[in-house]
């Protein structure tokens, strides 16, 4: 697959650090608290439904690309000891919470959520009923590790009532799999793929990354040819992040040599001509899913939100995090849990609420929160809509904004309509870019706070 001239170009001019904006300010913004009590207003009067998280973050091996918050090791005892202090962090945040305030989502994540055995998944399950009401419909999910999955694992999920999963192949080229130092046959795939529908789950996502070292479209078209095998209701095509200032480990990738921006954007096009031939929806930024999804249906209605877990369909929810790093966001701010296990231990043992950081949001920012999700989710914007919504002139307020996006829309990658402005295909590619016109708070050098968008 060939680049024209213009798209080349392109590259070249876009290929610039920037946020993924599954918050708004970005997590780099946020502030030390010494006390949760001024971020927990939310949960203490509000009555939005809960989306609940947990973040176990133990893996047995660690992924040299990964830039999640994980504990690489391989004593189980660990599981059973970071369970006891989830229950003590439970049992803190109920002190703020009302127990009728139902739950219409939960999600693990982590590290690997299937490194904690049978027994703790139950014992995980018994914790939250103890803690949390849900909605008869709530949607239960999990990321899962292939490697380490066993039927056991995803019998006990799904006793907690969880129907919906997520697991990673990233690349199946075995020469890029030794690069990241994540070896998983295909056979994985198809075996976690077959315990998972067996067992009732009833929406898979399949996450792969593009950037990788000793990728090229001509490998990435075979990745593709079998992940397309296991049928999948979703896709996460995720662009690599490189943070080596942020985790150190990814700078053993630089030994096999990393993609540069012209690879890594034919390789995101060969995707999305790939899936959508398949008959996949491309969602935005990093999601594909079949056209009767929830996801899909949501970006018609003009109901899709996006988060610190990447798309979702819930609006108007509290996230509540739980475990560390883990990021709870209300309706005027977000916290974050301190990101190492002995401090939570220590911000525990002293009876508190293991929050470190956080931000109290301006009223300033939750509209601009809203323009931003709204540009990312919808691809385009409705000033008129806008205005209503937030008793402003949208024109006459991000009249800097809208003079920004010229330049996009001069390259092609906006186009502005009576209504507003819509993104092109085209701009698709560059939507990060185009939503950094309205971060008030983006430095003109991020380097070294975000990865390129490309």
């Amino acid at each position: 697959m060939q680049l024209n001239e213009e798209d080349l170009q392109l590259i070249a001019k876009y290929n610039r650090p920037g946020p993924r904006y599954t918050s708004y300010p970005p997590a780099n913004h946020f502030r030390d608290y010494a006390e949760a009590a001024p971020l927990m207003r939310s949960v203490e009067a509000g009555d939005a439904p809960l989306s609940l998280y947990f973040h176990l973050p133990f893996c047995e091996t660690l992924c040299w690309f990964c830039g999640c918050n994980m504990i690489p090791t391989l004593d189980r005892n660990r599981a059973t000891d970071y369970l006891d202090l989830l229950e003590q962090e439970l049992a803190l945040f109920a002190r703020h919470h009302r127990r009728e305030r139902e739950a219409v989502q939960l999600h693990f994540g982590g590290g690997t959520p299937n490194f904690f055995g049978p027994e703790q998944i139950d014992r995980l399950a018994a914790m939250i009923d103890r803690h949390f009401i849900f909605a008869p419909d709530a949607e239960k999910s999990v990321e899962l590790d292939p490697r380490r999955l066993s039927p056991a694992h995803v019998e006990a999920f799904a006793r907690m009532g969880l129907t919906r999963a997520s697991f990673g192949v990233q690349d199946s080229n075995p020469e890029v799999q030794k690069a990241i130092h994540r070896e998983q046959p295909q056979a994985m795939n198809v075996a976690a793929m077959e315990t998972l529908r067996a067992n009732g789950f009833e929406s898979v996502n399949v996450d792969l990354i593009y950037g990788l070292p000793l990728q090229t479209p001509e490998t990435f078209d075979r990745t593709l040819d079998q992940v397309l095998e296991l049928q999948p209701d979703r896709f996460a095509i995720f662009n690599y992040a490189h943070v080596p200032w942020m985790r150190p480990a990814q700078k053993i990738l630089e030994r096999a040599g990393l993609p540069d921006g012209r690879t890594k954007l034919q390789l995101l096009q060969l995707c999305i001509e790939r899936l959508t031939a398949a008959g996949y929806v491309y969602i935005g930024m990093d999601h594909f899913a079949l056209p009767d999804d929830e996801l899909v249906l949501a970006q018609k209605e003009g109901s899709l939100q996006r988060n610190f877990q990447g798309y979702s369909t819930r609006g108007g929810v509290e996230i509540c995090g739980f475990g560390i790093s883990s990021i709870s966001q209300g309706a005027h701010g977000y916290r974050q849990n301190v990101k190492d296990i002995e401090s939570y231990r220590a911000k525990l043992a002293a009876g508190k609420l293991p929050v470190g950081k956080g931000y109290e949001m301006s009223a300033e920012d939750q509209l601009r929160a809203d323009v931003i999700m709204r540009l990312m989710c919808d691809l385009g914007l409705d000033y008129e809509a806008m205005s209503g919504k937030w008793g402003i002139d949208f024109e006459q307020k991000f009249a800097d904004a809208l003079k920004q996006l010229e330049e996009p829309a001069a390259d092609g990658l906006i186009e502005f309509i009576d209504t507003g402005l819509r993104v092109t295909e085209r701009g698709r590619l560059f939507i990060r870019n185009l939503a950094m016109c309205f971060d008030a708070y983006l430095e003109p050098a991020a380097e070294g706070r975000y990865s390129k968008t490309v």
